[in-house]
C-alpha cells in the first residue's frame, strides 16, 4: 500500500522568514512540514546536509569555514526540532530530501549556493547535483561514494575487518563489532543512537590513541531511526555512476584514508567520473575530517570556493 496520498506536497511552501541568512536558527514550512536550519558565519553561502540518514546536524559544525563562508547548516526532516513525515521513519527518500533542499536554497534570496553534504548527505548532495543543479555554485562530496548496496557494503567490511585486525588486542574492539552487527536490526532512535556511538572509534584514523580528545564528540553524537525505505517500503538504493559522468557542477571531493565506510576507493571512483572535479585526501584522518584535520579541511574547502568563485 503506497502512502504517497498522505505525504505533504514540498511544492507548497511557506514564505521566508524576515532575515532568512541571520545568525540563528530558522524555519521555514514545506508542504506543512517544518524544515529547520542553522545559519553561522558570514560571506558565500554554503548549506550542509548531514549524514546518517538520522544524525542530528550539530556533529558537522565547521567553525573555521564560519570565518569565510555564511554556513546554512540544515536540520534534516524527521530529525531534530524539523517536522517528521506521516510516513516516519519511512519516505526519507534523497528526491524529498533534495526537494526540501531546493525550497530551502529558493528562499533565501541569494542567486547560487555551494552545497556540501557529509556521508549519506554526500549522496543527497550529488543527487540534487545531479538533477537540481541550476542554483548550485559548487558542490562538496565529503566521506560519499557513487553506489551503495552490495558493493558498498562489501568494501565496508573489508575495512572493518583491516581495522579489527589492527585492533585485534584492544578490548574495545568487540564491542565496535557488536555494534555493526546490530545495525541490520535498528528499530528505534534509542537503538540507533547506540549503534552510531558504538561504531564510531572505527570511524576515526586513531580514536583510541586520542580517547579523552574524541569521547565527547562521541557521546555528543544525537540520532534518529531513519528505515533508508521509501514510502511503499521499497530500498531507497543507490548508483549514480552513469549521471556523474555528465555532471556539470564545480565538484571538490573530499576523503579520510582511513574511512572505514565511504574510503578512498570510492573518492577515487567519484574522481574519476565527475569531469574536472578535484580530490583531497586527508592522509590523518577517518571519516571525520572536519575534525580530525579542520586546518586542512578548512583550506581544502575555502580554496575550492574562492576558486570557483573567481572562475565565474
Amino acid at each position: 500500500m503506497s502512502l504517497t496520498a498522505n505525504t505533504p506536497d514540498p511544492s507548497r511552501s511557506s514564505a521566508a522568514p524576515s532575515g532568512a541568512l541571520h545568525p540563528g536558527t530558522h524555519s521555514v514550512t514545506v508542504g506543512g512540514i517544518t524544515q529547520r536550519y542553522h545559519v553561522h558565519g558570514t560571506g558565500p553561502v554554503c548549506m550542509v546536509h548531514s549524514g546518517g540518514p538520522g544524525i542530528l546536524w550539530d556533529y558537522l559544525r565547521m567553525p573555521l569555514l564560519e570565518q569565510h563562508l555564511t554556513m546554512v547548516y540544515v536540520e534534516p526532516i524527521g530529525t531534530g526540532d524539523s517536522g517528521r513525515l506521516p510516513s516516519h521513519p519511512h519516505g526519507y527518500t534523497r528526491d524529498r530530501y533534495s526537494r526540501f533542499l531546493e525550497h530551502l536554497i529558493n528562499q533565501l534570496g541569494v542567486a547560487k549556493v555551494y552545497l556540501l553534504g557529509h556521508s549519506h548527505g554526500a549522496f543527497v548532495a550529488a543527487y540534487h547535483a545531479i538533477h537540481r543543479a541550476d542554483r548550485l555554485e559548487g558542490v562538496v562530496l565529503y566521506g560519499g561514494a557513487p553506489v551503495t548496496g552490495p558493493e558498498h557494503g562489501a568494501e565496508a567490511g573489508r575495512m572493518v575487518e583491516k581495522f579489527a585486525a589492527e585492533h585485534a588486542k584492544h578490548p574495545g574492539l568487540p564491542d565496535v563489532l557488536a555494534s555493526f552487527g546490530a545495525m541490520s536490526r535498528i528499530s528505534s532512535d534509542e537503538e540507533t543512537v547506540a549503534v552510531v556511538r558504538g561504531v564510531l572509534p572505527s570511524y576515526f584514523a586513531d580514536y583510541w590513541g586520542n580517547e579523552k580528545r574524541w569521547a565527547p564528540f562521541r557521546e555528543a553524537v544525537r540520532a534518529v531511526f531513519i528505515s533508508g525505505l521509501d514510502e511503499d517500503l521499497r530500498p531507497d538504493v543507490i548508483d549514480d555512476r552513469v549521471p556523474l559522468k555528465e555532471l556539470d557542477v564545480p565538484t571538490l571531493i573530499v576523503a579520510g584514508r582511513h574511512d572505514v565506510i565511504c574510503g578512498v576507493r570510492w573518492s577515487e571512483e567519484l574522481h574519476d567520473l565527475i569531469p574536472d572535479s578535484q580530490l583531497v585526501v586527508l592522509e590523518n584522518s577517518g571519516h571525520f575530517g572536519h575534525i580530525e584535520e579542520p586546518e586542512l579541511f578548512d583550506r581544502a574547502v575555502f580554496r575550492f570556493v574562492s576558486e570557483t568563485r573567481n572562475a565565474t
